[in-house]
């Protein structure tokens, strides 16, 4: 194929050149990647449903919908960063995508072994702030991994879309069984997460070398 179709165009990072061959991100994938970046907030929510008393649908939803929001932008934020720098580093940028999905995977799983204090008393509904704070702290993996996504061929904007809604289901449902199974569950899909992002960042840097015969 002429390399040459793909001059001027803006979306240069989809061409099916063979030349700088990218990984492609399909439904399967972007299923894959945000189910697993929902996970540390399904675990989140989870402590949190845990320090409700009688956790209600309307709060639940609540909750879910306000770290799905945060969800989806971030990834959004880090793509824009990445972009800038993607030009720069294309002949590694597969070993950047890989290695950055590798660490947060397994911070994924580190944190899930750590202990968490759950002795506060229930309340019956948390802050807005409480809550967009922990939003935040658990969306900063997904700015990492938009990071990543501006070496590799994808629909961002999809991507971050379908963070955004499988965190606010995640979120959702961790909140309403937080007091029925405890934080155990969470912990559980936490170290699934992580070791799905570890599967991906694998995935693509074995695409790329075989692409390219190294």
């Amino acid at each position: 194929m002429d390399p040459s179709h793909c001059a001027g165009r803006v979306d240069d990072l989809c061409c099916p050149c063979p030349v700088g061959h990218k990984f492609h991100m399909n439904a399967l994938s972007t299923l894959v990647l945000a189910l697993a970046m929902s996970t540390d907030a399904f675990a989140a929510a989870v402590s949190k449903g845990t320090a409700l008393k009688n956790p209600r649908f309307p709060e639940a939803l609540r909750t879910g919908v306000i770290f799905g929001v945060i969800e989806a932008i971030t990834p959004l934020i880090g793509w824009a960063l990445g972009s800038v720098a993607a030009k720069y580093v294309r002949d590694w940028d597969h070993w950047i995508a890989f290695t950055m999905l590798c660490i947060l995977g397994l911070m994924m799983i580190r944190n899930a072994f750590q202990e968490e204090d759950l002795a506060a008393a229930p309340v019956k509904r948390h802050s807005f702030w409480l809550l967009a704070a922990t939003g935040f702290a658990t969306s900063i993996d997904a700015m990492a991994v938009g990071v990543s996504l501006a070496f590799i061929d994808n629909n961002i904007v999809v991507t971050a879309i379908a963070i955004g809604l499988a965190t606010t289901l995640m979120v959702t449902i961790g909140v309403m069984v937080g007091r029925i199974l405890g934080s155990i569950a969470g912990k559980r899909a936490e170290i699934l997460g992580g070791i799905a992002l570890i599967g991906i960042g694998s995935t693509i840097l074995y695409e790329h070398l075989t692409a390219t015969g190294v």
